[in-house]
């Protein structure tokens, strides 16, 4: 097959998955590297930052997918009317300075007969995955695809979803992929809800109750001098002010989501029903001693 034109400065779009592997083929074999940044669409000022991230780096064309991924939904949620502007999606790309669009359909990825998914271990039925059977699985495995299609040198992923982070690191650390994955903190409103495409999904009464979650996390972050407990009691009882916001799960765990430490860095997570619509929010927290000598790491989070 002949190798699909590439046009330096502007923005590419393919939506075949062999004409991607092979643009991005030719762009290696130069020495260019690639900068992947996997999206669902709808894109916002968070993913404008994972893009504006990824063209820091030199010598590197930037990619973006765009991808609703029908494996990670479970029945009864939200895959029919995930929202999808294709056209407006481009157009951001194309401001950002991105020079690769990958835009496939479910059949260019998913064959009717393919049985083969990626399996996130024991953590992937924990926290988002007890709640959504099967998600992890679904994201991992659309993520791996991404990942052979293209061979990435880097791929950006947010921190407000900060299990799938962690599961995605694991499994290129399991698996030898050779793709390093960064994550990139929160973008949040000036409020300090977290930015999210189902946020256009809330009311302009839920979106002012929704706020509460990332006030509870701030709270409880706030108090981690005090130890684990008091993070948790601190963050109850900020979320108990807004009654009508049903929380799904609150946990505070390691920075790996293991068991959060005595001393040290931590994360405390929440997922929350405003309305009918689901939210997810974390927050990194200090424990105990380490408020007093903070790691100071640069690269923390990546």
């Amino acid at each position: 097959m002949t190798t699909p034109k590439f046009q330096r400065g502007t923005l590419n779009t393919f939506q075949p998955p062999e004409h991607i592997s092979k643009v991005s083929w030719s762009l290696r074999s130069v020495g260019r590297k690639i900068a992947l940044v996997p999206t669902m669409g709808a894109l916002h000022d968070g993913h404008r930052e994972l893009l504006r991230r990824a063209k820091r780096l030199p010598n590197t064309v930037v990619a973006a997918s765009i991808f609703v991924n029908p494996l990670q939904f479970g029945e009864g949620e939200d895959f029919e009317a995930y929202p999808r502007q294709l056209e407006a999606d481009l157009a951001t790309l194309s401001e950002a300075g991105v020079e690769l669009a990958f835009t496939p359909k479910a059949s260019d990825l998913y064959a009717d007969n393919a049985m083969v998914t990626v399996n996130p271990g024991p953590l992937g039925d924990e926290l988002e995955g007890a709640v959504r059977p099967g998600h992890f699985a679904g994201v991992l495995t659309v993520v791996a695809k991404l990942f052979n299609l293209l061979r990435p040198d880097y791929a950006f992923f947010g921190e407000k979803d900060y299990q799938q982070l962690v599961l995605i690191k694991r499994m290129v650390a399991d698996l030898n992929i050779d793709t390093r994955v960064i994550g990139v903190p929160t973008v949040r409103e000036r409020d300090g809800l977290a930015l999210s495409s189902r946020n256009v999904y809330l009311t302009p009464e839920q979106r002012e109750d929704a706020v509460v979650l990332s006030a509870a996390l701030s709270a409880g972050a706030h108090v981690g001098r005090d130890g684990a407990e008091a993070v948790l009691e601190m963050a109850r009882k900020t979320l108990a002010a807004r009654p009508q916001v049903e929380v799904d799960y609150l946990e505070l765990r390691g920075t790996d989501l293991g068991p959060a430490p005595v001393d040290g860095e931590a994360r405390l997570l929440v997922a929350a029903r405003v309305g009918s619509t689901r939210l997810i929010d974390n927050a990194g927290v200090l424990l105990g001693k380490a408020v007093e000598h903070p790691s100071g790491d640069p690269d923390a989070g990546e």
